[in-house]
């Protein structure tokens, strides 16, 4: 009997470790790892986010939101990821006009939807839109979050990558910081 019970713990264990966000398994990622991570609050302490203390930061915050930007600038463009968290005092909706305004946006700027999927992410009803084109001189991909907090306040977690090198690897790495993300409740 003791035998079926270290069978179970260790099954237990095993899964419980190796469980993916709906995103991860989105982009099919790996567990990513950093090192040296500090915690980062935004200006309004609504939010904050684990990030490698070598990133640069901006804080910006304003009537309607509040954001941490950073991006790892011992890197060229094309080899890191830029990352936008915004918490945005405002009421969303993920309906059909919303999809279609997002769509209108991107393809104004001559991007091209490749992802549009409903998650769950942090626990709390979420889209994720990816779109693809050029930007400048390089190809780029953006990949917008959008978690739904409340009835009035809402995260846009914006992914940014240039270049055509590791995208998807840069991508799991930007997730993998998103969901060390802490909402202030």
């Amino acid at each position: 009997m003791a035998k079926y019970i270290v069978i179970f713990l260790a099954s237990l264990l095993f899964f419980s470790c190796n469980k993916k966000s709906e995103i991860s398994k989105v982009f099919n990622c790996e567990t990513a790892t950093f090192n040296h991570l500090e915690k980062v609050d935004d200006v309004k302490t609504l939010f904050s986010i684990d990030l490698p203390k070598d990133w640069k930061i901006n804080l910006y915050t304003d009537v309607v939101q509040s954001s941490i930007f950073t991006a790892d600038t011992t890197k060229q463009l094309t080899e890191t990821v830029l990352l936008d968290v915004t918490y945005i005092s405002n009421k969303i909706n993920f309906d059909e006009a919303f999809l279609l305004q997002q769509e209108q946006e991107h393809l104004a700027k001559n991007l091209i939807k490749t992802k549009s999927k409903r998650v769950v992410f942090l626990e709390k009803p979420s889209l994720l839109m990816q779109f693809k084109g050029i930007k400048g001189q390089f190809p780029y991909q953006v990949s917008n979050l959008f978690i739904k907090l409340n009835n009035s306040n809402f995260i846009l977690a914006k992914t940014e990558i240039y270049g055509d090198s590791l995208v998807n690897q840069r991508l799991c790495k930007a997730f993998s910081l998103l969901e060390k993300m802490h909402i202030k409740e």
